[in-house]
Parts: structure tokens; C-alpha cells; sequence
């Protein structure tokens, strides 16, 4: 359930309410009791990844990660590694 901020146009008190998206706008004003309660444009929850994934490593460009495996002496310099004879390995990825 979204939380929706609202304002009183007359007395200009705000707060929040956590509702349903399918109940009505608010129309009262808690405070001073006016029916000149309008909702607010929020900029809504944030959004929280839990569990494995979503990490901005994975979404590194293959040139990032290349850079990053020789920074580590992952992969040598040379235009192939030592697994293998070819220009393109999918074991270093070059």
C-alpha cells in the first residue's frame, strides 16, 4: 500500500496517510476540519532489492570487467590467455 501526502489549501497543514490505491482521496482536513484537502504529487517509495542479484556489477560493460580481471593479474596482456591458442576465449573474454 503507497503512502499519499496531503495538504490543507486553507490552513495548509500536511501530512501523510497510508491507504489503499483503491480507496478515495482524502477530502477532510484533520486539523481544522475544511474540506479543502488536495493530494500531493509524491515522489513515491524507494525501491529495495533484497536477496541475491541486483548488484551494479553485473550490469558492468564487458570492457569494465575485461580492465577490471587484468587490474586483478587475472588475465595477462597478451591478445590470448594461456588456456587457450584463440583471439576470443570465453574463459578471459578477450
Amino acid at each position: 500500500m503507497p503512502t499519499y501526502e496531503y495538504e490543507c489549501v486553507k490552513c495548509g497543514y500536511k501530512f501523510e496517510r497510508f491507504q489503499k490505491m483503491t480507496e478515495e482521496p482524502l477530502k477532510v482536513c484533520p486539523k481544522c476540519n475544511n474540506e479543502s484537502l488536495k493530494r500531493l504529487i509524491g515522489i513515491g517509495g524507494g525501491v529495495i532489492y533484497k536477496g541475491p542479484g541486483f548488484y551494479t556489477t553485473e550490469y558492468r560493460s564487458e570492457e569494465y570487467k575485461r580492465r577490471e580481471r587484468e587490474e586483478k593479474g587475472l588475465v595477462s596482456g597478451s591478445s590470448s590467455c594461456s588456456t587457450c591458442s584463440t583471439k576470443t576465449c570465453s574463459t578471459c573474454g578477450k
